[in-house]
């Protein structure tokens, strides 16, 4: 099993900037990639960003230039780095751990972008 916890998110102004980390704990070493992903109301769940073991990473169109993933392998954390937010980056924002027979995922974290 692997616990996901997110945090960061909260209210911030079109141009804003914010953190997000979600701390992972338990069997890691059967994790390949770590996910963010992100839901807005009344659309579908959506792939974010994207690191794996290696560091490599892959972005959203929609957010390439603007975020970036990265990870503290000592801490088991993964963090998302969104800077020039947009109200369409307001969205419940998901942890996801992809791994060789599960996926897990965190509890969500809200990002609100407005003025």
């Amino acid at each position: 099993q692997v616990q996901l916890v997110e945090s960061g998110g909260g209210l911030v102004q079109p141009g804003g900037s914010l953190r997000l980390s979600c701390a992972a704990s338990g069997r890691m070493f059967s994790i390949y990639a770590m996910n963010w992903y992100r839901q807005a109301p009344g659309k579908q769940r959506e792939l974010v960003a994207t690191i794996t073991k290696s560091s490599r990473t892959n972005y959203a169109d929609s957010v390439k230039g603007r975020f970036t993933v990265s990870r503290d392998a000592a801490k088991n954390t993964v963090y998302l780095q969104m800077n020039s937010l947009k109200p369409e980056d307001t969205a419940a924002y998901y942890c996801n751990a992809a791994g060789f027979q599960d996926t897990y995922w965190g509890q969500g974290t809200q990002v609100t972008v407005s003025s």
